[in-house]
């Protein structure tokens, strides 16, 4: 029995995939949080705005180290074939390419906000500033990336952070658009709409999606893959009768 769970169970690479991408999830939130919040609005003087903007770009910093990580694990675990091109070119794996594509169009716009905000003095403040506003994609696709693509999405422990990462980003819009109303009042609704749009989204996937039955198969995931998990669990079964 004890052999079979060592050549059948998680290796250490599959637990830092989950590991690495549930702290990126966690700082990439924090992130959004800030940049939601308005600098200029929670700067005062024992917090001085660069203070506040400095913890905002080395969040950012590191949700892409822990991304990084994240795929890197994830290309190197051989249990799942993901190349490097699958993470970084959208749509293009095997492996439930769906779930898996909207992890690669999030670290793809993460990558292009770093590059144009270490060159914002030659790209100019409107590129960098159209780039900037499309980062706040990559919150909502690496959340539905993550409930997509993970194995222990049921696990009680992802479903609690999802949703405390969930109801940090939603006090964040609500706090920033109700916040002055009711000028710039068109901006704000449409920030109100597009919130509600991606929670009632949410809400109705989970429970047909990965918290139904046979979200495995159901998701792209290789045939293949789906009848070594079944054997290897049938024989697991078999040897503790």
């Amino acid at each position: 029995m004890s052999g079979l769970l060592a050549t059948t169970g998680p290796s250490v690479l599959w637990y830092l995939t989950r590991a690495t991408g549930a702290v990126a999830l966690l700082l990439l939130t924090g992130s959004l949080v800030l940049g939601i919040a308005d600098v200029r609005r929670l700067s005062s003087a024992s917090w001085p705005r660069f203070v506040v903007d400095s913890l905002h770009r080395s969040v950012s910093l590191l949700a892409l180290v822990f991304l990084v990580v994240h795929i890197l694990t994830s290309v190197l675990d051989s249990y799942v074939s993901i190349s490097v091109v699958n993470a970084v070119v959208p749509f293009t794996g095997s492996y439930r390419p769906l779930w898996l594509g909207l992890g690669a169009v999030s670290f793809d716009l993460m990558v292009a906000v770093v590059i144009t905000s270490l060159l914002r003095g030659r790209v100019g403040y409107r590129a960098w500033r159209a780039v900037h506003w499309a980062a706040y994609a990559c919150w909502p696709l690496a959340l539905v990336h993550g409930l997509g693509t993970g194995s222990d999405v049921k696990s009680s422990w992802l479903l609690v952070l999802s949703v405390v990462c969930a109801l940090a980003v939603l006090a964040a819009v609500l706090s920033r658009v109700l916040s002055g109303w009711p000028a710039g009042a068109p901006g704000r609704r449409a920030a109100l709409a597009v919130t509600a749009a991606f929670t009632v989204f949410v809400l109705a996937w989970l429970p047909i999606g990965p918290l139904g039955s046979e979200w495995a198969r159901r998701s792209g995931t290789p045939s293949s893959l789906l009848s070594h998990t079944t054997s290897a669990t049938s024989s697991s079964t078999g040897s503790t009768r």
